[in-house]
C-alpha cells in the first residue's frame, strides 16, 4: 500500500497541551506505537513540549500479516515525516496466540486484552531498556475504545518485570486531547482501520459501548 498523506499546516501549531514534563527520574522515553492514528495527537503533544521521544511499534497481535503490514508501513511513513528514530519489533503472531491462549473467546476489554497489553508493553519494557531509555509510554490508551485502568495494569506489570524501567502513566484523553487526535486522523486521512487489529476482534462486535 502506497501512502501520500502530509501533516497539516496547523500541525505543532494547535496542540492543546505544550507544557508536558517527563517524570523526574526519566532520561528519555519510548513510545510503544499501536498504529498511525492514535499517535498523532498525543505525539503533537510530545513535541511541542520539548520532547523527542524514540517511536516503537510491537503489535504482533494484528491479523492478517497485510493488514498488519498496512499499519506498520503507514506509521513508519508518518515517524518518517516528523523525522523521529523508529524501531519495529518482530511480528510473532504465533507468540501472541500462545500468549493469550484459553482467553480467545473473552470479550473486549477483557482478560484477553489485559495479556495482550502486557505482551506488548513488556517487549517495550526490554526494548527501552536495549536503548538505555528508562521510561516507556504507550498510545494505547488514547483511543477511547480501550481502557486506561487496564492499559495502565498491563503498563506497571512490565514496569515489575524489566528492573529499572518505568512506565508513565500519563493521561493521553485529557485536556482536549482527544478532540485534537480526532481532528488530525480527519485532516490527515488515514488507512481507515474496521476494527481493532486482532482476528477475535474481527469475529465480534466489541466495539461496546
Amino acid at each position: 500500500m502506497i501512502f501520500n498523506f502530509s501533516l497539516p499546516e496547523d500541525f505543532l501549531k494547535k496542540s492543546p497541551i505544550t507544557n508536558l514534563n517527563l517524570p523526574d527520574s526519566a532520561n528519555g522515553l519510548v513510545v510503544h506505537c499501536c498504529c498511525a492514528p492514535c499517535a498523532t495527537g498525543m505525539i503533537e503533544a510530545l513535541l511541542c513540549s520539548g520532547i523527542k521521544p524514540i517511536m516503537f511499534f510491537y503489535n504482533p497481535n494484528i491479523y492478517p500479516l497485510a493488514e498488519y503490514e498496512k499499519r506498520r508501513d503507514e506509521w513508519i511513513y508518518l515517524c518518517n515525516l516528523l523525522k523521529l528514530e523508529y524501531h519495529v519489533g518482530d511480528y510473532d503472531y504465533q507468540k501472541y496466540l500462545e500468549t493469550i491462549k484459553g482467553l480467545e473467546q473473552e470479550p473486549e476489554r477483557g482478560n484477553r486484552c489485559l495479556k495482550c497489553f502486557t505482551h506488548r508493553l513488556t517487549a517495550t519494557a526490554l526494548f527501552s531498556k536495549d536503548m538505555g531509555i528508562n521510561t516507556f509510554t504507550t498510545t494505547l490508551c488514547t483511543s477511547r475504545w480501550k481502557s486506561k485502568k487496564q492499559v495502565d495494569l498491563a503498563g506497571f506489570a512490565a514496569q515489575d518485570k524489566v528492573k529499572d524501567i518505568f512506565y508513565w502513566d500519563q493521561d493521553w484523553r485529557k485536556n482536549g486531547l482527544v478532540t485534537r487526535r480526532y481532528e488530525l486522523v480527519k485532516e490527515i486521512a488515514f488507512y481507515n482501520q474496521q476494527y481493532c487489529g486482532c482476528e477475535f476482534s474481527i469475529q465480534k462486535d466489541h466495539y461496546q459501548k
